[in-house]
């Protein structure tokens, strides 16, 4: 007759292995955390950044900013055409769910893509990032 082999030093095992999966994380993020206070001080406490000192970067970085942006928006109408002519050609009310959520989708797509570059400028004024000093990612 056999016994039982899982006797309490395996579930003791168990707790203690569940016991460091949990604190692993942790003590990565928080010296993730310390890392990021402490040695990322002294890069953000430069005068001025080496893209706005550069000559041409500022303009050629907006302007692929500007580019994919526009690039977003005429796929975003292409998109929506596209299955627009394909929901009046379908008769399957699952299909017609599908396009919908396919519309959906890439609607909010460009407006995700249209949000971000404002949103970056802005919040990066007011969190004095230097990048957001000297380039304009307002596709407008």
């Amino acid at each position: 007759m056999s016994q039982d082999q899982s006797s309490p030093k395996t579930t003791r095992s168990t707790d203690i292995e569940a016991q460091l999966t949990r604190k692993i994380p942790r003590q990565v993020a928080l010296i993730v955390v310390f890392l990021t206070l402490f040695a990322a001080q002294p890069v953000a406490a430069a005068e001025e950044s080496a893209v706005c000192s550069a000559d041409k970067l500022p303009s050629m970085i907006e302007g692929f900013f500007q580019i994919t942006t526009a690039l977003g928006i005429m796929g975003l109408v292409i998109v929506w055409q596209a299955d627009s002519l394909m929901e009046m050609f379908t008769f399957n009310p699952e299909q017609k769910k599908g396009l919908k959520r396919h519309k959906r989708s890439a609607m909010k797509s460009a407006v995700i893509l249209l949000v971000l570059g404002p949103l970056y400028s802005v919040a990066g004024e007011i969190m004095g990032l230097p990048l957001a000093e000297c380039i304009d990612l307002v596709p407008w």
